[in-house]
């Protein structure tokens, strides 16, 4: 495959520090594990297309501990774009190298990324391919400036040996104040690759198989190697809790600057969580204190209110949520409105200029167009016509114990305060219910329904009972 290159990504590692039995590569940044971030760059990137003609697809993952995890996720949200590779016994990166040879051996460029790089941009991958192809050294890897440079291998330049990288645990103490570091991403001439990937040894302080130690065989072969540095930021490796919430800090920024910048207005960034597959249109407003995750979508104009999350929502134009309004796999269609303290869950949907107020919970519920659920309500598995109001206080009782009913509430229908509609119940076009009412079956067009028992006022009541207190104080 001359001229075409393949894309590795480490994936194998048990990531002990980050003190959680899920596999390091699917720790959630924001709202998605930290190794989609990688592969979308990828995938996205000029260096490579996902599937060649030939059938041979271009980017591999290596996975190891957890590997059935991993391996699932790739399935589900990746299947037509990679290989999944296997490393059973985790001997170091390379290690792993030398197993996938089967795979890239027949690639011309071979790029090996270290799986927790969640924060490495398409525009810094494109940058180090580009200057690596007009190069053409042996070997090119990233590295960057680090403000603490920790247990990374230590980047070492001398005008004798060129580049080559130490780890930590094995440098000596006047190496381990070099500040530049191995970011773990490496681009490779498979020619040389293949002269020297055969010659790693394990003979260092961890007695695994290191990728860097290639690089050390291919300076003492006259071979060219190079290193780019780059922005930290872009290369900071995630192998603890504090450093993943770093990097989630660093993702959640740049994603709100990308909103701003394309015209939605953010009140206060520094409380304000917007996932990395969320859409938002122009014009746009979130106010302080919300979370926007999945699959969200909000149109033009809407204002999302504090204290509200939404889940897979999808919003019109000019739809509006007051405060804290929790939205769900549902929809709101243009110029609705919701809040606050409502909760909008498992497909309901809220018609064009329909409302749902105060402590309303919509399950499973269309509101139609110009309908209201003012407050203090719960519509569950409820169709509701246009220009229907509902009462405060309606409860539709769609569960008997085992099974859900649905309710049906046509056009213009007016529902009394405190009413129960007992599923599976009908109120047809301008239908009414009484206050106060249990409602147990359909209520004809034009109707009134009521179902409650008739008042009977007790005469004396108060006098008697006070006299009866007095009588039980003075025994």
């Amino acid at each position: 495959m001359k001229g075409l290159t393949g894309v590795l990504i480490m994936a194998a590692g048990k990531g002990t520090r980050m003190k959680n039995p899920l596999p390091k590569v699917l720790q959630p940044l924001l709202d998605r594990p930290m190794l989609d971030y990688l592969l979308r760059s990828v995938l996205a990137c000029d260096v490579q297309v996902p599937l060649h003609q030939d059938g041979v697809k271009s980017v591999a993952v290596l996975v190891g501990s957890g590997g059935e995890q991993v391996e699932s996720h790739l399935a589900k949200n990746f299947q037509e774009s990679l290989t999944i590779l296997w490393q059973k016994e985790q001997l170091g990166t390379g290690h792993a190298v030398q197993i996938a040879q089967d795979w890239w051996g027949d690639f011309e460029t071979l790029l090996v990324l270290n799986g927790d790089l969640p924060l490495l941009s398409v525009e810094s991958l494109n940058a180090f391919m580009g200057r690596f192809n007009e190069n053409r050294p042996d070997c090119a890897i990233l590295s960057f400036v680090a403000r603490n440079p920790a247990a990374y291998g230590r980047v070492i330049r001398t005008v004798q040996d060129g580049v080559r990288v130490v780890e930590f645990k094995d440098a000596t103490e006047e190496q381990q104040q070099v500040r530049e570091v191995n970011a773990g991403c490496y681009a490779f001439n498979v020619t040389s690759l293949k002269a020297v990937i055969g010659k790693i040894n394990n003979d260092n302080a961890q007695k695994e198989y290191y990728l860097p130690d290639a690089l050390k065989l291919m300076v003492e072969a006259g071979m060219r190697v190079e290193a780019y540095p780059m922005p930290e930021e872009d290369l900071s490796g995630v192998n603890t809790q504090a450093e993943l919430a770093a990097a989630t800090a660093v993702m959640r920024r740049r994603i709100l600057e990308r909103w701003m910048n394309c015209g939605v207005r953010v009140m206060d960034p520094a409380t304000t969580w917007v996932g990395p597959d969320v859409k938002l249109a122009p014009g746009v407003v979130l106010m302080p204190n919300i979370q926007l995750w999945g699959h969200s979508q909000v149109g033009e104009d809407s204002v999302i209110g504090s204290g509200s999350i939404l889940t897979d929502a999808v919003l019109g134009r000019n739809v509006t949520l007051v405060a804290n309004v929790v939205i769900e796999n549902s929809e709101l269609c243009d110029f609705a409105k919701a809040g606050p303290f409502v909760y909008i869950r498992e497909g309901s949907r809220l018609e064009e200029r329909a409302f749902a107020g105060k402590f309303v919970e919509l399950k499973k519920t269309v509101v139609g167009r110009g309908s209201k659920v003012p407050h203090l309500s719960y519509m569950g598995d409820a169709t509701l016509g246009e220009g229907v109001n509902i009462g405060a206080g309606t409860i539709t009782c769609n569960y008997d114990g085992r099974d859900k009913h649905p309710t049906k509430i046509g056009d213009g229908c007016f529902v009394g305060s405190d009413t129960m509609l007992v599923a599976p119940v009908t109120l047809e076009d301008n239908a009414a219910t009484a206050a106060g009412s249990v409602i147990t079956g359909s209520v004809p067009e034009g109707a009134l329904g009521v179902g409650r028992a008739r008042q009977h006022n007790i005469d004396g009541w108060f006098r008697r009972k006070q006299q009866q207190r007095e009588h039980e104080s003075g025994r």
